[in-house]
């Protein structure tokens, strides 16, 4: 997990190089050159969209929430239709809904039959394919009312008034009582939406084969764990969350036939210890959502909770994630800035920080879909073989 060390000559002359390409960008001449010479045309248009795409940003997910509340992306997922056919569909007059399928089409969600009927693009395909994107969709209207002043957001934070921060009510209420039960529901679902986004991921990405139990702490409504004692029919499983959201988890065993083989313990990681007898233990985006002082508190009390051959897995969107960098540092940077606490980590910091717990040997261990997941584990004790 430690990152090796370049040479300070040559991190300087790139250095000097970067900022002679910069200065060149940033002249008005030098950018009229480039974009009419043959050979920097094509680069100087992938720059010139780039920036537009920055600017333009919050305009085409606006589009998407469009075709989001308006279910026009559940509708052509049943067929193509003509465009009359959709507006007596949806609802919305012939003028308004020209002016959405040309930005759609644009954007790729939607795309044109030969015959001129509409019918889904390359990317609305997969969001029509899982109910679960479309909630997400619709939930960043909160996020994008707490970025309505930007500066102000990372002048102050969002304390505990902003949307976000009010959706989530354990960011403002540790202690995990006094929820009301619409709250803990909305966001419950919302998070089994997502985790069950992931769980595959993790699944396919590390092996439960060798272990006897899991403990998945701050587990939700056991979306994960179920996916896990399904996938592994050998396995028992401990859930510890929030008493409230804790139910929620019985019940969703019970459901799945697995009440026989979880136990589920309601509780605060940040003041509680956590069950014993599990020799894995499942951090699913905990750890990001917490400062650096809490994350230690989860650690350590998780290394307490493993045997001598346990270990921990960390599962959740890291910083500095090759090709996935804004990912991690621009979206879950801000989102967890205005959910009012948390930040993303690197791999390397999430080691440090495992080390620092009394765990060893802490390792990336590669998914299929590092932008969506990235797994860190690390053993409760040295051992000779992974």
């Amino acid at each position: 997990m430690s990152t090796l060390g370049a040479d300070p000559v040559a991190i300087a002359w790139r250095d000097r190089l970067q900022a002679a390409a910069n200065a060149a960008i940033a002249s008005p001449r030098f950018r009229r050159f480039a974009a009419r010479f043959p050979l920097t045309r094509p680069i100087a248009r992938r720059r010139a969209k780039a920036v537009f795409d920055l600017v333009s940003g919050f305009v085409y997910s606006q589009v998407l929430l469009a075709c989001v509340r308006l279910d026009l992306l559940s509708v052509l997922a049943e067929g193509p239709l003509s465009e009359e056919a959709l507006r007596l569909r949806i609802g919305l007059p012939a003028e308004g809904l020209q002016r959405l399928i040309d930005a759609a089409i644009a954007l790729q969600l939607l795309a044109r039959c030969r015959d001129g009927r509409l019918q889904l693009g390359s990317v609305g395909a997969p969001i029509a394919g899982d109910p679960g994107i479309a909630a997400l969709i619709e939930h960043h209207a909160l996020f994008y009312a707490d970025l309505r002043d930007p500066v102000a957001l990372l002048r102050d934070g969002a304390g505990t008034d902003g949307e976000l921060a009010r959706y989530w009510p354990y960011c403002a209420n540790r202690a995990g009582t006094g929820f009301a039960p619409e709250r803990i529901a909305a966001y419950s679902q919302l998070m089994s939406t997502s985790q069950s986004l992931i769980a595959s991921e993790v699944l396919d990405a590390w092996s439960m084969r060798r272990h006897r139990r899991v403990l998945d702490v701050g587990g939700g409504d056991g979306t994960f764990l179920t996916a896990v004692a399904t996938r592994w029919p050998h396995l028992d499983g401990f859930l510890f969350d929030l008493p409230p959201v804790a139910e929620r988890a019985t019940a969703r065993f019970a459901a799945h036939g697995l009440g026989a083989r979880t136990v589920v313990v309601g509780g605060s990681f940040l003041r509680d210890p956590l069950p014993l007898g599990a020799d894995l233990l499942t951090l699913i985006r905990v750890l990001h959502d917490h400062d650096d002082a809490s994350v230690m508190t989860v650690l350590r009390a998780a290394r307490a909770a493993l045997p001598a051959d346990g270990r921990v897995l960390v599962a959740e969107p890291m910083s500095a994630t090759p090709g996935a960098e804004s990912v991690g540092d621009a979206y879950f940077g801000f989102y967890l800035l205005a959910m009012g606490r948390g930040r993303p980590r690197t791999p390397a910091r999430i080691g440090e920080l495992l080390l620092a717990a009394g765990f060893t040997r802490p390792r990336l261990i590669p998914t299929a879909m590092p932008m969506q997941t990235s797994v860190v584990v690390a053993d409760a004790a040295a051992r000779s073989s992974s």
